[in-house]
């Protein structure tokens, strides 16, 4: 058979990329549900019928070719698209049915999911939602190699492969020891960063990023509004060194609620005219068929968010 002639399978095709993303052809045989044997057949199927190898295999490695990596988006697009296909024909257009991964970054999965999810069970019992919490550079790597369906972070990405659209936008607020000078204050401007030793989370941290962009808005050097020697991963660690006396910090509005009710640190606000926010969306692949779907998705997430700030 010519490789006019032929046409390969969803299988075959899913196959291909599975083990493209896994680099490992037992764990893909196991993602897929399928024994090993199977699985290579079904390569070998799709590759004897292309005409030409995708897959270097070895008792070591496994090395996509050059050729592979050229057809991969095309495959992942083939998929997505039959996977839109069957939602619409079972009668679930703008609705979420089955398995899907969403990634969220770590600075607004601690205060959203408990108002979400609830919500996702409701509104589409029919759905599987699988939480992977990562910073903003992993979320768009897997998204880009199919490992996530779609991820919730600060937008716009402008990301290659990558769209997104803006779901909310929520304020800063300065987080500082309770008897700090600027306690409790709802006029602050960006000057008054220059007053404060700020906590920052490690590299990788979208909001590190957006408050060093807030310090230099204010012609603040961040290395000198910022303490080199403290380093944390979360939020909430960096909250509880606030609480201790080690410095001051920036937060997110769907933080607010959560967080404010820690002994030893106050909240303190910017004045009306200054504008400290950041704008949070969905971010899916360029090739996905879903947008539909995820813009139902995100109506959620927005009333989520709207809910985690009604007590604020």
């Amino acid at each position: 058979m010519s490789p006019k002639e032929y046409r390969p399978t969803l299988a075959q095709l899913r196959t291909f990329v599975t083990i493209a993303e896994k680099k490992h052809f037992g764990t893909a045989a196991q993602a897929l549900g399928i024994s090993q044997p199977s699985l290579s057949q079904a390569l070998v199927a799709l590759e004897t019928g292309l005409g030409f190898q995708l897959i270097e295999r070895s008792t070591r490695r496994v090395i996509v070719t050059s050729a592979g990596l050229e057809l991969m988006p095309y495959a992942k697009a083939t998929l997505e698209a039959a996977d839109a296909f069957l939602a619409h024909s079972r009668g679930a257009t703008g609705t979420l049915t089955g398995p899907l991964s969403i990634g969220i970054i770590p600075t607004a999965a601690p205060y959203i999911l408990s108002e979400l999810l609830p919500l996702l069970k409701q509104r589409f019992p029919d759905m599987a939602p699988r939480i992977i919490e990562e910073q903003t550079g992993d979320l768009l790597s897997q998204l880009r190699d199919g490992q996530l369906d779609v991820a919730l972070l600060a937008v716009p990405s402008e990301a290659n492969g990558i769209v997104d659209f803006p779901l909310y936008t929520e304020d800063f607020a300065v987080v500082v020891p309770a008897e700090h000078p600027l306690a409790g204050r709802d006029d602050l401007t960006l000057a008054n960063l220059s007053e404060l030793d700020l906590l920052l989370l490690d590299d990788g941290h979208c909001l590190r990023d957006q408050v060093l962009d807030l310090c230099r808005r204010a012609h603040i050097n961040p290395s000198e509004a910022s303490s080199s020697l403290t380093r944390a991963t979360s939020l909430t660690t960096i909250i509880q060194l606030v609480a201790g006396g080690f410095g001051a910090t920036l937060i997110p509005e769907s933080a607010f609620s959560s967080e404010r009710t820690r002994e030893g640190i106050a909240l303190s606000s910017f004045a009306d005219s200054v504008t400290a926010r950041r704008t949070m969306g969905l971010a899916y692949r360029a090739s996905s068929a879903r947008e539909e779907e995820f813009r139902a998705l995100g109506a959620s997430i927005v009333e989520a968010f709207q809910r985690s700030i009604a007590t604020v």
